[in-house]
């Protein structure tokens, strides 16, 4: 007898009623491919959703701060002081919350921004779980939005750092000095002309204070408005007494660039908003998310 078994007859008696019936038998003790997945709930888009939350919330009890108290301009200004001491090359700064450490906060640049701090103070106890570089930022754009500006792009997630992270002074710009000063802080953030230039639109919010830096006075007629207001003044030939031009405003008026984009912004408002969204948002991420 021919011991040799054909391919063929393997394939009749694999399909043969009684081996079909064995097979299903045999199968149906096995699960299905998809009952063997984990059904693991999606924990990034619930980590995400309570991110949001949490953003919402705070964005909430902030806005019932500036009803009652109009410090919106401080807490820009304490968020840009956090993360305006950012160093490109060095990775060293930026927006992480070591101005609330000494020696930092100590540094003349940041005279008066316990104040700030002070009143964030309350929401960070409300919120544990939001860090303090994530609450000084949410605070800026927050108070912005309020004071009739742009809504700013923000995303939670900044680490707040550790008092050893703290930055030498001398990393913030100084008033009196002129462009080659500005681009030399500028540039070692990462920034450029253009930057400069809408960044400094900020200073349509707020005044100066003697006591805190040595200049008195306001930017601008309604300095709790965030508008374009800033590069209106400091075009005029002849500047309105009551309000304040710095070395550092006017020194945007002596580069053709710079100048062109004051009068760019100072001529169409919704022009310097969608720059400035842009500008701020790289700001209040200096340092964060890479």
């Amino acid at each position: 007898m021919n011991a040799f078994i054909s391919p063929c007859s393997v394939s009749r008696s694999l399909s043969s009623p009684a081996t079909a019936a064995v097979s299903s038998r045999r199968t149906s003790f096995l699960p299905r491919a998809n009952a063997l997945r984990p059904r693991l709930p999606n924990i990034t888009r619930r980590f995400s959703t309570v991110k949001a939350s949490l953003e919402d919330d705070v964005r909430q009890d902030l806005n019932k701060l500036y009803e009652t108290t109009p410090c919106m301009p401080i807490m820009v200004r304490l968020a840009w002081h956090d993360a305006g001491t950012y160093n490109a090359t060095e990775k060293t700064g930026g927006a992480n919350g070591s101005i609330r450490f000494n020696p930092e906060k100590s540094h003349g640049a940041n005279s008066g921004l316990n104040i700030a701090m002070d009143l964030l103070q309350p929401i960070k106890d409300k919120y544990p779980n939001m860090s303090y570089a994530d609450l000084y930022q949410l605070a800026s754009v927050q108070a912005i939005e309020f004071s009739g500006g742009p809504k700013i792009p923000f995303r939670m997630g900044r680490e707040d750092a550790s008092e050893a992270d703290c930055t030498p002074d001398g990393r913030l710009p100084d008033a009196d000095k002129g462009m080659n000063h500005l681009r030399d802080i500028f540039y070692r953030m990462g920034f450029n002309d253009l930057e400069i230039t809408t960044l400094s639109g900020a200073h349509t919010l707020g005044r100066a204070h003697p006591e805190r830096s040595g200049f008195d006075g306001p930017w601008t007629k309604i300095p709790v408005v965030f508008d374009n207001s800033y590069y209106v003044e400091i075009l005029k030939d002849e500047p309105d007494p009551d309000l304040l031009r710095l070395t550092s405003d006017l020194a945007l008026l002596d580069s053709t660039e710079t100048k062109a984009l004051c009068e760019k912004y100072a001529a169409d408002q919704d022009v310097f908003f969608e720059d400035y969204k842009v500008a701020h948002q790289k700001l209040s991420e200096l340092g964060c998310f890479q």
